[in-house]
């Protein structure tokens, strides 16, 4: 039995698909980690006291890790061959150590381009503050060839 994973037949995708949820528990490692990773050094994203200073409870993510979580959201559901062609994000509450991020997505637009099958999903991630992202996307899936008999 193989363990590899593939990618989405675009032909079976379907306007009004829910994807399935994605939920991250967020730590202030997932944090600091994700900030430095982008190269975000504002201390906002990985110092305490700082972040306390400024008027938060404590370290937030930064909006380069929730783009990567987006994206990792967009491509977990659909496969290794996805290319994330378009993705338009909009903040909302902030995310601190010990929430959970659960994300939900809809397919909302089919089309077709070329050997590529484009998908549009609108989406959003809750935690216990409410709605801390929201967005759309486009993707791109590799069409299979037809056979010929």
């Amino acid at each position: 039995m193989s363990d590899v994973v593939q990618s989405m037949d675009w032909r079976t995708v379907a306007v009004g698909d829910e994807l399935p949820a994605m939920v991250i528990d967020v730590t202030a490692t997932r944090i600091v980690a994700g900030a430095i990773a982008s190269r975000d050094f504002m201390p906002v994203h990985h110092d305490r006291a700082y972040a306390q200073s400024q008027g938060a409870p404590d370290v937030f993510m930064n909006i380069l890790s929730d783009t990567g979580y987006c994206s990792r959201f967009l491509t977990d559901w659909a496969g290794p061959d996805t290319m994330v062609r378009r993705l338009a994000i909009r903040l909302g509450v902030p995310v601190f150590p010990g929430h959970t991020l659960t994300y939900t997505g809809q397919v909302v637009g089919l089309s077709r381009d070329s050997d590529e099958g484009l998908v549009d999903v609108a989406f959003r991630a809750l935690n216990e503050l409410g709605e801390h992202v929201s967005g759309t996307a486009t993707i791109g899936l590799p069409v299979p060839q037809e056979s010929s008999p």
